[in-house]
């Protein structure tokens, strides 16, 4: 029999709007002052460095990536059919948690609902989800939860902020304009669903560490002042799971109420990409996402994965920007992490169980950028990453402390740092090039 799924919770979560609604400008919260239990996630964010991005949902079945629908101009309504076939036969929660966690990432994004507007979760919301669409009827969200809970591994949910299937995501953005919608709805009636989901979210699948928006930039391309509601929005996370933090793909600046700053296929600052949408820095924990081949959804065409050394750099040159990397993999649609991105995770997960420690819970060292490399800072322990093809016969380094020691990281053979006027020069022309060649140097405190 077909669960009722009313709005159950509509009349709650309208009466909290309601009282809290005065105290948010237009789109930021005002006043926002974040819990100590937030400040201590930040922080554990920044220090973990490393996680993997999975966008998965029935456009997995057509092997076209996750923009299938809007790309091709296809009807929602046939689109949705492929639901009646989803049925990922081998997805495991605990194989995906064990081979993510042995990559050395320390925490989990996945999709719980993208810009098709299926739900990869049991909502009370809509039919159009994993438990009522669909014949596997498992909800793939609650099993993945529950596996990260048991393996101790952060679990973040990204969710859309647009749909190309509601019929009340209206006014249109830029998008989703030839997917067969007829009908006009209120866009307030798709405002609240978006927080029944949340609430459901971060009610039904116990600690989360993130939420991790997208999709705003659909309005803002067509209307820079759409009122998105974010403040009320962000609110009704914050008093949820005050640890939770949000983090908007927003191509803008962090507003407030925002608790990281993040960057779509680009490191900090660079916007080489173009979708970051700005240069400037905050100060909040910051994170770069980027894909392990070149989708984000699955792409059956697409085996052009990225190798281990490139990811490592990649990696190691986000670190030394002070930001973690969110690395995207595309599950199939049987259920399985494809065997390239498995071999991607065991070859970072080798060199993460060695040079781990220049990694995690480190801060930017001084030389965020250079054609050489990038450093990174624990403490009085400075790591210089030297990840050029070709070994510069020397390194300048803008140093004001003392050298005490200077080895390989790798080895602990000496290497030759000599003081000059405004810093260090380390002598490297007889180093070897590698993937990363560290040489580490311990500070004068």
């Amino acid at each position: 029999m077909k669960r009722h799924k009313g709005n159950r919770w509509q009349g709650v979560l309208l009466g909290t709007f309601l009282g809290v609604s005065s105290l948010f400008a237009q789109q930021g919260q005002t006043g926002y002052q974040p819990t100590p239990e937030n400040l201590q996630a930040r922080q554990e964010f920044s220090d973990s460095k490393f996680g993997i991005f999975l966008h998965w949902g029935i456009y997995s079945m057509f092997g076209q990536g996750e923009w299938y629908m809007e790309t091709s101009g296809i009807d929602c309504h046939e689109y949705a059919k492929a639901a009646s076939g989803f049925y990922p036969s081998r997805f495991n929660a605990k194989e995906w948690v064990a081979a993510i966690k042995a990559s050395g990432a320390k925490y989990i994004c996945i999709t719980t609902r993208h810009h098709d507007g299926f739900s990869m979760f049991d909502t009370r919301y809509s039919d159009y989800d994993i438990i009522d669409a669909t014949p596997f009827k498992r909800d793939i969200i609650k099993e993945l939860a529950e596996e990260c809970q048991k393996q101790g591994i952060k679990l973040h949910l990204y969710y859309s902020h647009l749909d190309w299937t509601r019929e009340d995501y209206y006014p249109y953005g830029y998008t989703g304009h030839n997917t067969g919608r007829t009908k006009h709805g209120d866009w307030n009636t798709y405002y609240q669903f978006m927080n029944n989901q949340l609430t459901e979210l971060l009610t039904n699948y116990g600690p989360v560490g993130a939420i991790w928006f997208d999709g705003v930039w659909d309005h803002w391309e067509v209307d820079k002042n759409f009122d998105w509601r974010l403040g009320e929005q962000y609110a009704l996370i914050h008093k949820l799971q005050p640890a939770c933090m949000i983090g908007n793909n927003h191509h803008r600046a962090p507003i407030e109420g925002e608790d990281f700053q993040m960057f779509e296929r680009d490191l900090p600052g660079e916007n080489k990409a173009g979708f970051s949408g700005t240069s400037k820095i905050g100060q909040l924990p910051l994170e770069t996402c980027e894909t392990m081949n070149g989708m984000w959804g699955y792409r059956v065409k697409d085996q052009n994965y990225k190798s281990v050394p490139t990811l490592v750099r990649l990696l190691v040159r986000a670190a030394g920007k002070g930001a973690n990397l969110l690395m995207n993999i595309g599950p199939q649609p049987n259920g399985e992490l494809p065997a390239l991105a498995l071999d991607r995770l065991k070859g970072m997960g080798e060199w993460m169980n060695k040079y781990g420690e220049t990694i995690y819970g480190t801060t930017r060292g001084g030389v965020e950028s250079s054609e050489w490399g990038t450093t990174t800072r624990k403490g009085n322990m400075l790591y210089v990453h030297i990840l050029a093809d070709k070994m510069p016969s020397f390194i300048t380094l803008p140093l004001k402390e003392r050298v005490k020691k200077a080895v390989l990281f790798d080895g602990g053979e000496k290497v030759k740092a000599e003081r000059i006027d405004g810093g260090v020069v380390l002598h490297t022309a007889d180093l070897k090039p590698d993937t990363d060649c560290i040489v580490a140097l311990t500070l004068a405190d």
